[in-house]
């Protein structure tokens, strides 16, 4: 199939176009710049410079393509609007990109019994309504076979060009800097998790096989961030790892980051993409972390 993909160069979007390739699709990709359309055609990715803003650009690619695939960005209300209109009753399929932070609280290191799966009632907290908005106006698209996929805590190297996730490179990063490991508050909040290289093969598989309004949350797994930041001590040959008060990490990580991504609870079960076949081949985000991190 000839596929457009938002996000060529991204962490998730270019690990799912080498996916796609490599399962036989032909990928155009969008960049925003020629140094990226580099990147990007190195693997294979045919380059189309310019950005989620462009909607005369996105509406051509998407009309001139057998699917779409939104990998850019989860919040872009624009963008995915603009592919809907030239979607509209073609019957081509359109994949959007979510996150799991849609059902995360205000946690900030305590734990939660709480879990969701695809069936689950949301109410989202009010930073993360114009998200879940966003998931339902695609499964909402009229003569469309959309698909949202929501990952979950994405970890391990680049598959496409170079990128990186959110959440491990962050703590990694304060660690190295300060010398010290940090989680916040008592670090028993948990975050389910998945490997990039099983994200890129569900891409795959939902092109294939998904049907109309399908949602998918992504996970293999599940940890608390209190034991993530731990590994990364470990790994990394520093002391114990240490708690960061909810002030101390919304200063230096900012509050979304914080709040959203490493103070938060985010526990789903991907029941759909069971359905789907989808095997996932990575179960520990901490042996990742002690056998690859870098």
């Amino acid at each position: 199939m000839r596929l457009f993909l938002t996000g060529a160069n991204g962490y998730i979007g270019g690990a799912a176009a080498c996916a796609l390739i490599a399962a036989g699709h032909k990928v155009r990709g969008l960049v925003r710049s020629d140094a990226k359309a580099g990147a990007v055609a190195a693997h294979g990715i045919e380059p189309v410079i310019g950005s989620l803003d462009d909607t005369a650009l996105l509406q051509a690619e998407a009309r001139a393509a057998d699917a779409v695939i939104n990998a850019a960005s989860s919040d872009h209300r624009g963008a995915v609007e603009a592919l809907i209109a030239a979607l509209s009753g073609s019957g081509k399929i359109f994949i959007h990109s979510s996150g799991s932070s849609i059902v995360a609280d205000l946690a900030m290191g305590e734990p939660s019994d709480q879990i969701f799966d695809e069936s689950t009632p949301l109410t989202p907290v009010a930073d993360k309504a114009a998200r879940v908005a966003i998931d339902r106006l695609v499964l909402d698209a009229p003569g469309v076979r959309s698909v949202v996929i929501c990952n979950s805590m994405i970890y391990g190297h680049a598959l496409g060009p170079p990128a990186q996730s959110v959440q491990i490179p962050a703590l990694t990063r304060q660690a190295k800097a300060s010398g010290v490991a940090r989680f916040i508050g008592r670090g028993l909040n948990r975050w389910s998790n998945v490997h990039i290289a099983d994200v890129a093969a569900l891409y795959v598989l939902a092109l294939a096989k998904a049907p109309a309004r399908t949602f998918m949350f992504v996970e293999s797994g599940e940890e608390a961030l209190g034991a993530i930041a731990s590994a990364i001590a470990a790994k990394l040959k520093l002391g114990a790892a240490q708690s960061w008060s909810a002030d101390e990490a919304i200063a230096a990580w900012g509050r979304n980051m914080a709040v959203f991504s490493l103070g938060s609870n985010s526990r789903v079960r991907g029941q759909a993409a069971a359905a789907l076949g989808w095997e996932p081949t990575h179960r520990s985000i901490t042996r990742w972390i002690g056998e690859e991190l870098a």
